[in-house]
């Protein structure tokens, strides 16, 4: 366990100092420069209502508030999608949300803790449901826009409030795995099975089966199925899919939470060490300097040849991938797999 926090009180006397000092200051960095976790703020808030753990109840509510703005998001990458929740699946600890624009993957084993802030709150200008780890690291937020239902959306923090309104304990971060010796793989084995996969889905079982992080994987399956390219690699691809209007899908993850957008990328721009997309229904911030290392990944299916760019942080930890927008039984687009190996054969491969 962590060491014990200030109550929350206290802890809400701090986080108000602190914006006094810098009113803009986001409240992720506010967390961190008070050494406490985001949750701890959030649960902290005036208003702020702790909801029960009832996953499906509350992904259920979030259908019927209409238009939001959905945010995944890990230590490198921001992911924010506008849409309406569609019917969730929740079988045991897995959820699923498949539509046109809100697109999710959900763990729900990580999902520990979650508050609704209300309107005008820090970081929840009309609203917002928060969901946590146990380390209190955010997972998943849904953001009311004006296109949202407000009633239906403040609904929630009476439909769901939690008995037990404290401020949680929270768990020390869990570090990344580390992965067994490469002597200990079986590689060739590794690289068979990864040329007989059926489905892109199977892959997280093929990780399992040889007990490889991802990241190994990539370094042990041989340069026909994984390369490494550029960590420019991601912003070129999607600098080139701007300009031809080429339909590409996105995913964002964290241990609780795959976000995925599906579609054109238009509006493209860095700043500072941020690649941005800044669509109107879609935004996108890369952590530039972030990103530790990158591969162009080719997985043979039952459809055939399915390519992505996929980028890991410092950790050897996977922060964003991107495919061609494509629908399952579907052979991917050639446009795209070109796209793809033109713009790794632009970047320098790393030594």
């Amino acid at each position: 366990m962590m060491p014990a926090l200030d109550g929350g009180a206290a802890i809400a006397e701090r986080f108000a100092a602190l914006r006094a000092e810098r009113p803009g200051l986001r409240v992720r960095d506010a967390a961190a420069r008070l050494g406490v976790p985001e949750a701890a703020l959030v649960a902290s808030t005036e208003g702020a209502v702790r909801l029960r753990h009832d996953w499906a109840g509350l992904l259920a509510a979030i259908s019927r508030t209409g238009d939001v703005m959905a945010l995944t998001r890990n230590e490198t990458v921001v992911h924010e999608r506008h849409g309406t929740y569609g019917t969730a699946e929740v079988h045991g600890k897995v959820g699923l949300i498949v539509g046109d624009e809100i697109d999710l993957r959900l763990f729900l084993a990580y999902w520990a803790h979650a508050w609704f802030v209300p309107a005008g709150r820090p970081g929840s200008p009309r609203g917002s449901v928060q969901v946590f780890d146990a380390a209190g690291i955010a997972t998943h937020k849904i953001f009311a826009t004006e296109a949202t239902d407000a009633e239906v959306f403040a609904a929630i923090a009476h439909e769901l409030a939690d008995d037990d309104q404290a401020v949680p304990a929270f768990i020390a971060a869990q570090q990344p795995r580390a992965p067994r010796a490469d002597a200990a793989v079986d590689g060739a084995g590794l690289r068979e099975a990864w040329a007989t996969l059926p489905d892109t889905h199977d892959f997280i079982r093929l990780l399992r089966r040889f007990d490889v992080t991802r990241h190994q994987a990539m370094r042990l399956a041989g340069e026909d199925f994984a390369a490494p390219i550029g960590t420019r690699a991601p912003v070129r691809a999607l600098e080139t899919a701007a300009g031809s209007s080429l339909p590409v899908m996105v995913f964002v993850n964290n241990p609780g939470t795959i976000q995925i957008h599906s579609g054109p990328v238009r509006r493209v721009e860095m700043r500072g060490p941020w690649f941005n997309v800044l669509d109107p229904r879609f935004n996108l911030h890369l952590r530039t300097d972030g990103l530790a290392s990158a591969w162009l990944v080719r997985k043979p299916t039952v459809d055939g040849i399915v390519t992505s760019i996929e980028a890991f942080d410092r950790d050897d930890q996977l922060v964003l991938m991107l495919f061609g927008k494509r629908k399952p039984g579907q052979a991917e687009d050639e446009a795209w797999r070109a796209l793809a190996t033109a713009v790794t054969l632009a970047e320098p491969t790393p030594c």
